[in-house]
């Protein structure tokens, strides 16, 4: 474990992450100093606990003058590693790394990492599940919104941390090393910020960087990016399929989901017991099964959760049903990759709301699946990339839309004047929020209270 006793460390960044990083900094003895651009009154008195630790304050000012100082700066996976006061600490040898590599280096017991573009968070929250049956202590942390230093100080060697991990915060990792990662599949994302599809997949396969031939790696067969991370890692690398026969790893055969690790071939359950609907939360569910089944999980426990499973907050989530018209949260569909999987799982008339703040990627292929899906009867398009939506749908010869702008309210009473009994209204805006909202949960949650108040 990394010693931090009497260290001078400069937090940046007071978000969630920055938060649980200096409380915990501060709970083991470092020397700990807070940054961030904005006052301290706009954290509404989340930070008044650090004054009584001793923490130092620098808030209300860019952070360059506090960094001679430091042994030490842990930024948020907010603050891109490019930035110039991130580049000049590192010129004044002060050793930067993220909120995610600090807990790393601060937890006991077993880590699991898992990545991708979509499906993140559930398989996370699925892996985290089965630990938690198999009799494990499990803490299920990262870019799931729980950040792993809120748990790193009460973790013991018997335990498993579980972490979603974001290209962002792949940025700041140096030792990180988990016992098992995975790659659960590879499309366009985030270019705004690593300026490239190549920048995005080298993060991504970071997490790799530092396992052995006793750790395991974990991809999607089906995913020709993944098929190529895969090659030359020095740690065993296993495989999931939707669609064929793996020789290690997790896969669907007559039905069925099958295990097959260290020569052992076990069935796990049929694949239509698995509880989340859709075939990508099918995929999600075999990514779980060689996760877990790489370190010890019995195929029984296993599919006790996949029967019960019920899915996580924002994703494809049945909120109320309300005039024979089922609403629906999938808020966290924040990429066209996963609006089109969720487009694939409906299967009645459906009303579709898109758009939010612009991540400068193409929508022409979501068009396609539009107007390729029966069941997408009408679009309802929001925020700051309706126009570009609407292009692209006009396109592909679709005009089934209604542009609301920036006003929530009369999108979902357009979408319920729109909706037919029997039918969905469906919120997967393939986009970020930061348009209209501080981020996707805060999305999903308006959205929620709107529809129940309706």
């Amino acid at each position: 474990m990394m010693d931090v006793k009497g260290k001078r460390v400069l937090v940046c960044g007071m978000a969630r992450s920055g938060i649980a990083a200096a409380r915990l900094l501060c709970e083991l003895g470092a020397k700990v100093t807070i940054s961030d651009l904005k006052e301290e009154s706009a954290f509404d008195g989340q930070l008044a606990f650090l004054h009584d630790m001793d923490c130092a304050f620098a808030l209300g000012q860019a952070p360059d003058a506090y960094i001679p100082q430091q042994d030490v700066m842990v930024i948020s996976p907010g603050i891109a590693w490019a930035k110039p006061f991130v580049q000049s600490a590192i010129a004044q040898g002060v050793e930067v790394i993220g909120e995610l590599e600090l807990g790393a280096r601060l937890s006991r017991g077993e880590l699991v990492a898992i990545t991708g573009t979509n499906g993140k968070t559930t398989t996370t929250t699925l892996v985290g599940e089965i630990f938690k049956a198999s009799g494990r202590r499990t803490h299920v942390v990262g870019n799931i919104g729980y950040p792993i230093t809120a748990t790193a100080g009460i973790s013991t060697d018997a335990d498993v941390t579980v972490a979603e991990v974001s290209s962002y915060q792949c940025e700041g990792i140096s030792t990180f090393h988990p016992r098992v990662g995975a790659v659960l599949n590879i499309t366009e994302d985030h270019i705004v910020r690593h300026g490239s599809m190549e920048v995005y997949i080298a993060m991504k396969r970071r997490i790799f960087a530092n396992q052995t031939d006793r750790d395991v790696a974990v991809f999607n067969y089906d995913d020709a990016t993944c098929r190529e991370m895969a090659k030359g890692l020095r740690g065993r690398v296993a495989w999931f399929s939707r669609t064929q026969k793996v020789d290690c790893g997790a896969y669907v055969e007559d039905g069925r989901i099958v295990l097959d690790f260290d020569g052992v071939r076990k069935t796990v359950c049929r694949a239509d017991e698995v509880f989340i609907p859709g075939p990508h939360n099918l995929e999600n569910a075999l990514a779980a099964v060689v996760i877990t089944g790489a370190m010890g999980v019995p195929t029984d426990v296993m599919a006790g959760v996949l029967r019960t499973f019920r899915g996580v907050e924002h994703r494809i989530e049945t909120v109320r049903e309300l005039g024979g018209v089922t609403w629906i949260n999938d808020s966290k569909g924040t990429n066209v990759d996963s609006t089109q999987k969720a487009i694939a799982t409906m299967t009645r008339p459906t009303v579709l709301i898109l758009g939010g703040s612009d991540k400068k990627v193409s929508f022409d292929p979501l068009a396609e699946t539009i107007i390729a899906a029966p069941q997408i009867e009408h679009c309802v398009l929001i925020g700051d990339t309706a126009e570009q939506i609407r292009a692209a749908l006009d396109r592909v010869g679709y005009r089934a839309y209604t542009m609301t702008g920036y006003d929530f309210d009369a999108c979902l009473a357009a979408c319920r004047s729109l909706a037919r009994p029997g039918g969905c209204v469906l919120l997967s805006p393939a986009c970020a929020s930061f348009d209209m909202f501080k981020d996707y949960e805060d999305r999903g949650r308006i959205f929620k209270e709107k529809v129940m108040a309706l």
